[in-house]
């Protein structure tokens, strides 16, 4: 059985999802969102670091993946992005947590079959495919199909050849 937290990064909400994963099928153990206050960001980026060591306290997951930056016009957003996925990555690291990245494409792919899912066909599969009733947050749900995705590709026989065999 492997626990697995799914990281939605963001400079102003970060999504962070938990599920258990064990012989093909996964469980929800938690989901929620952080959201971040004020215009420093040094202070926002902080809150991120500290806010999932909480999360990766109580769950105690063995692995950790984020969502890859994807850039479109604005670059400054872009950047802003990236060093929340920095914050987070670190809350990781210094939890001695592996680490698994993913493009949004891919991400959609492995849940929905096509890379250009929009975001109510991947919430729609996050729910179905953990069991949920409730309709969940949008960055909660990101970080969930992120966690799906870690799961579903560490699984596959081509992963763990990448992998040196070992899961």
């Amino acid at each position: 059985m492997t626990c697995i937290l799914g990281i939605d990064p963001g400079s102003r909400v970060t999504g962070y999802g938990v599920i258990e994963h064990d012989r093909g099928r996964s469980r929800h153990l938690a989901s929620g969102a952080i959201r971040l206050e004020g215009e420093d960001l040094g202070a926002r980026l902080a809150t991120i670091f500290e806010q999932l060591q909480a999360v990766i306290g109580e769950h105690r997951p063995d692995a950790m993946a984020v969502e890859e930056v994807f850039v479109s016009h604005n670059v400054s957003a872009a950047l802003k992005l990236g060093q929340a996925r920095g914050a987070a990555i670190c809350a990781g690291a210094a939890s001695g947590l592996s680490l698994s990245e993913y493009a949004p494409r891919t991400i959609k792919q492995a849940l929905v079959g096509t890379g250009r899912a929009d975001k109510a066909q991947v919430q729609h599969m996050v729910r179905a495919l953990l069991g949920l009733r409730q309709t969940l947050a949008a960055d909660a749900a990101d970080a969930l199909a992120v966690a799906i995705c870690c799961a579903h590709l560490s699984a596959s026989p081509v992963a763990r050849h990448r992998q040196g065999g070992r899961r």
